[in-house]
């Protein structure tokens, strides 16, 4: 996601914390010296490793201080005064590291952040969404993949134009209903609805507004013959799954040709 701050925000909003001193507002590296207050007053604290790559390998600056901020999670109340891009990196080690939490999430309200992967995250449902969402057209990639969210939470997503990727396989909740949010998305390249009884033959009627889908995956996905009828304009279409759909018949197929 890029180096340490470009842009200039104005302030960061923290919770009772005597320990560090926040700075008012972010200039050029203003937001990388806030970062540095969060590292450990003593080197002792931080055990030294090797260089290179590799387990041995001595941590860069910048993953130590996102390190010690998802360590402090719990004093910062929003990240939204930071650069995205500071955002993005903090919000990836809190998943990596099965630290978030729903309260957690809340951090990241409004943080522009570019993307959400929970794919098989656990505890993921529509109270999570609203904050995904409210990344609005800085959004351009969400997996959601195993979780509990229901038509309700993916309509959340409605003022997310600019998705690029979408992914809500082996998501059991999802009803042909909810796919009516992605008829939105028409900058959508990649859609992954792996095993979901909510993709229908009516409900891929919104499939003839992605017209800039490159790869579409419906993989165990058993109600949607007559469906393939919506693709047929889908003329940037490369990559197509349908491993297991069962009742394809000749007459589905036809749609894909040409």
């Amino acid at each position: 996601m890029g180096g340490v701050c470009s842009r200039k925000r104005s302030q960061l909003v923290e919770d009772d914390d005597d320990s560090l001193q926040t700075p008012t507002r972010f200039s050029k590296t203003s937001s990388l010296k806030w970062l540095l207050l969060t590292l450990p007053r003593s080197s002792s604290d931080i055990s030294r490793k090797g260089p290179g790559k590799g387990p041995g390998r001595c941590p860069t600056l910048m993953e130590l201080c996102v390190a010690k901020v998802c360590k402090d999670i719990s004093k910062y109340s929003t990240f939204a005064m930071l650069p995205s891009d500071l955002s993005q990196q903090v919000f990836d080690e809190m998943v990596d590291s099965n630290c978030l939490t729903e309260e957690s999430l809340e951090t990241f309200r409004d943080c522009a952040l570019h993307d959400i992967c929970l794919g098989e995250y656990p505890g993921v449902k529509d109270a999570w969404m609203e904050v995904v969402a409210s990344q609005r057209q800085s959004l351009l990639s969400v997996d959601i993949s195993c979780s509990e969210v229901t038509d309700s939470g993916l309509n959340f997503l409605s003022d997310c134009s600019n998705m690029q990727s979408l992914s809500c396989n082996y998501c059991e909740h999802v009803s042909e209903h909810g796919l009516g949010v992605l008829s939105g998305f028409s900058n959508l390249t990649s859609l992954s609805f792996k095993r979901s009884d909510g993709v229908t033959a009516k409900g891929m009627s919104v499939f003839a507004n992605l017209v800039n889908l490159v790869n579409l995956d419906l993989e165990r996905c058993l109600k949607i013959h007559g469906g393939l009828v919506h693709m047929k304009g889908l003329r940037k279409l490369e990559s197509l799954n349908m491993r297991y759909c069962n009742y394809i018949t000749d007459s589905d197929i036809k749609y894909l040709s040409g």
